[in-house]
């Protein structure tokens, strides 16, 4: 019998992985900041977020991103950070007390069955988020229904495999080590919407109008490739997803391996993974 993708026990397994990865998440925000920080202030800028606004970050994580935009709506604003992980939730919130941002709130809920009335916010963003939702066509509906008329719905995604080495290396060794066949139709990934125009045609389909992207180069800029690795080992929970079913010797193995491929990003500066975000937004209707 064909093989179907289970989108229940793929959330279970996310979510798991993610109350498990949420303290690296959070330490690693320095890094993330530096590396995503450019792509995050273009999101807000393309839809065109300004003080006052409320905005409504899916999959938020850590918050990073969440904080950018609340220091961009600033007091009068409001930030809602929502992940399906709430224990990465509460390192959002601990961040923004940190930065003195009082403008956030934080709950944990899935984005493709938002709890959230109509029509309730002027901006939707989700950083590196919409790539993982089983349904991406429900919850970019969902983005849609929340959003006031002319509110603008935001992503950030990685560009194709071939152009993310230093995530797209990892992935290939491991899916050849834990022997495991091609994604599944329908079965959500880190490029599941990086390939010209996939992004585009999402937000074509779900109703939003006014649809814009743009690529942006932001190579991932370390001292060594084995502190990439270290990152990617800590912070990325879907690695460890497709790992589950490998001895710890064999998942030793794959890392170093992983190790191994990514030092021929090495220079005389350091450390530099290729890496490529497409940074899309859309329109909600005006009626």
């Amino acid at each position: 019998m064909e093989k179907v993708f289970d989108p229940v026990h793929y959330k279970a397994t996310t979510r798991e992985q993610w109350q498990t990865a949420a303290e690296a998440w959070h330490r690693w925000n320095p890094t993330l900041k530096t590396w995503l920080g450019p792509a995050t202030e273009l999101m807000l800028d393309m839809a065109q977020v300004k003080r006052g606004h409320r905005v409504l970050d899916i999959a938020a994580g850590a918050g990073e991103q969440s904080i950018t935009a609340a220091k961009r709506v600033g007091p009068e604003g409001y930030v809602l950070a929502t992940d399906i992980a709430p224990r990465i939730l509460e390192y959002a919130l601990e961040l923004a007390k940190e930065k003195g941002i009082h403008n956030i709130e934080v709950k944990e809920m899935d984005g493709e069955n938002l709890t959230l009335p109509d029509n309730s916010f002027d901006t939707v963003i989700s950083r590196v988020g919409l790539i993982f939702f089983p349904d991406q066509q429900k919850a970019l509906k969902e983005m849609l229904r929340v959003l006031k008329p002319g509110g603008f719905v935001a992503a950030i995604v990685y560009s194709s495999v071939e152009k993310n080495k230093f995530f797209s290396v990892p992935v290939s060794i491991i899916r050849t080590r834990a022997q495991l066949p091609p994604p599944l139709p329908g079965q959500p990934g880190p490029f599941s919407l990086g390939n010209e125009g996939v992004l585009e045609n999402a937000f074509r389909e779900a109703g939003f109008i006014n649809i814009r992207s743009k690529f942006v180069d932001a190579p991932v800029l370390m001292d060594s490739a084995k502190e990439c690795v270290r990152f990617e080992y800590e912070s990325f929970a879907a690695l460890h997803q497709m790992l589950e079913g490998l001895s710890d010797e064999e998942k030793k193995a794959a890392w170093q391996e992983i190790e191994d491929e990514l030092t021929r990003f090495e220079n005389g500066n350091g450390f530099a993974g290729p890496c490529e975000l497409v940074v899309g937004v859309g329109q909600k209707p005006l009626d």
